[in-house]
């Protein structure tokens, strides 16, 4: 199987933090997101990734994607990575760790992709 990339959760806080340039990317279902998502997160469902290769293939940006333990966002990455679409980061542990380690959440994703 191949490697995909990972971000830890301390890495992207200080991305955060730091307004890097990136692409945040929730890829929860629409029930777990409404329990809340990451600062300045969009969301785009995991069964729709096929859907929206543009997104992830023309942006100019690292995407970190995320999900609720790191597992389905693995999955997405190493599906984009397949591709060819390289620019993908899954978040290590996704909001179970990032809620673990006492980061705050938004109640809702700023954009949902479509």
């Amino acid at each position: 199987m191949s490697k995909i990339k990972e971000i830890s959760v301390a890495d992207l806080a200080r991305m955060l933090a730091k307004q890097d340039h990136f692409e945040l990317v929730d890829i929860r279902t629409p029930v777990e997101i409404e329990r809340g998502v990451l600062p300045n997160a969009k969301s785009l469902p995991m069964h729709l990734v096929p859907h929206k290769l543009v997104f992830f293939a023309e942006s100019q940006r690292q995407i970190v994607i995320y999900c609720r333990t790191g597992s389905r966002s693995a999955q997405v990455c190493r599906f984009l990575n397949g591709l060819g679409i390289n620019n993908v980061v899954s978040l290590r542990g996704g909001m179970v760790r990032w809620t673990c380690e006492g980061h705050l959440m938004d109640r809702e994703p700023q954009e949902i992709i479509d």
